[in-house]
């Protein structure tokens, strides 16, 4: 029984946090009375000397004590007999949700940071190769040309979003709930106020922020699921570059080459070169995914407030954090070492049929309704393939012979320059957007 409900293998490396926890909760006990000065500052070193013991991994944790929470008392108790004060108007409850917030903000700022890494990474990728041109895809059919560019700043935009989520996630955490006891406070005079702002739970203008309702501050597991559905979300944008960065390393494709240390060779075949990174930057994704269904699936037939079966909401999130970090770790360093493969991605652009839309849109400007135009288009695709020819080697007389409105200038149509710089709106990939983009983007990530 012992072994299986310890939970001091995971939840030890909660041990920062907790101790920041018992300074401020002794602090506050100090601070309305409860325990001296004398008995806090002895507290204080106390706990000081702990973490020094754990950082230099000279702490000796013990499975019967079950968590990390007794183990650092039990040690600090042996050192200073007023740590028995300690438990005062506090349950292992409210402690480990206080020290989950914590973990939650810390990390969420950690995982922000290597995100930002990646999009860095994209970021320089992409201003080297403005001059890179290459189709872009629908359906995995060529659809239409794009710059190169124009493909990692979308990549960009969606890391940015999954940023965004982690800073949502950690002002959600933003919250005290120590003070809240095992379910319904104390009769005890605290100041759980003094004790949020001691722990940095505080808004804008320096106010402490502490939750209002005792039963759902230690029943509460919405960070946790929010917190795994950021990193979800986070392994399954990892997973869609990964499949891109896959098929455009293919011998099929050919546009990038991944940088060998993230890659590898096979064990039969010498000819291989792998891109085992990206391969499992899509299994991770998975992985992710598991660790936000099993916490959906946790807390979803718990009755109010604390079971035991919470003791179990570590590990996925910890397992997410440390995944979903290595995985940023990988990607920023697969996309500084990748480079294009321009002459195999200008021959791929240069398909005229990329720039059927632009001959649809040309039949527009001379008044043809779209539908009519699209119409129009297909069929003089339709034709080109019976004759076995490009859309550009068509005659006039048989284009015309479609719609009469093709006239005689429809084949400028087929000018990648011209069908780039037309595309000038913003967020389009024509040149002088993906420059606006880059600069943006430079000021945004500084």
């Amino acid at each position: 029984m012992l072994k299986f409900s310890e939970s001091v293998s995971f939840d030890r490396r909660l041990a920062p946090f907790d101790i920041a926890g018992s300074k401020a909760h002794s602090a506050m006990l100090a601070h309305v009375g409860l325990i001296t000065p004398g008995e806090r500052n002895a507290i204080h070193a106390g706990l000081d000397a702990i973490l020094a013991q754990i950082k230099g991994g000279r702490f000796a944790w013990d499975e019967k004590l079950e968590d990390v929470h007794m183990n650092i008392e039990r040690a600090l108790t042996r050192r200073v007999p007023a740590a028995a004060k300690l438990p005062t108007a506090r349950s292992r409850n409210d402690q480990v949700a206080t020290d989950m917030r914590l973990f939650f903000k810390y990390a969420c700022a950690a995982l922000g940071v290597r995100v930002l890494g990646v999009q860095r990474a994209l970021l320089g990728v992409a201003d080297a190769n403005r001059g890179v041109v290459m189709p872009g895809y629908t359906h995995l059919q060529r659809a239409q040309p794009v710059c190169a560019s124009h493909h990692l700043l979308a990549w960009i935009e969606m890391l940015e979003r999954d940023r965004t989520r982690l800073s949502e996630v950690a002002g959600k955490a933003n919250v005290c709930p120590l003070g809240s006891g095992a379910i319904a406070g104390t009769t005890l005079p605290i100041d759980r106020e003094f004790a949020a702002r001691m722990l940095g739970f505080v808004d804008r203008r320096g106010r402490p922020r502490v939750t209002q309702n005792s039963m759902d501050a230690v029943a509460d597991r919405d960070l946790f699921i929010e917190f795994a559905l950021a990193c979800a979300l986070l392994g399954v944008h990892f997973s869609r570059i990964a499949e891109d960065l896959i098929l455009w390393t293919s011998s099929e494709f050919r546009f990038v080459s991944l940088p060998d240390a993230f890659s590898t060779g096979s064990s039969l075949m010498p000819q291989k070169k792998n891109p085992d990174a990206c391969e499992l930057l899509r299994g991770k994704s998975a992985r992710l995914q598991g660790n936000l269904h099993t916490l959906l699936t946790l807390v979803k037939g718990l009755p109010m407030t604390y079971n035991r079966d919470l003791q179990e909401d570590k590990p996925p999130v910890f397992d997410s954090f440390d995944q979903a970090s290595m995985c940023a770790d990988v990607l920023e360093g697969t996309v500084r070492g990748m480079s294009f493969n321009r002459g195999r991605c200008a021959d791929a652009a240069s398909d005229p049929a990329l720039l059927a839309t632009d001959l649809a849109d040309y039949l527009v400007s001379r008044g043809v309704p779209f539908r009519e135009a699209h119409h129009a288009v297909g069929a003089v695709v339709a034709l080109a393939e019976s004759r076995g020819c490009a859309i550009p080697d068509l005659t006039n007389a048989e284009v015309n012979r479609v719609h009469p409105r093709f006239g005689k200038g429809w084949a400028s149509v087929f000018d990648l320059d011209r069908a780039l710089s037309m595309r000038k709106g913003t967020g389009m990939p024509g040149p002088a957007q993906v420059a606006r983009q880059l600069a943006r983007w430079k000021k945004t990530l500084g």
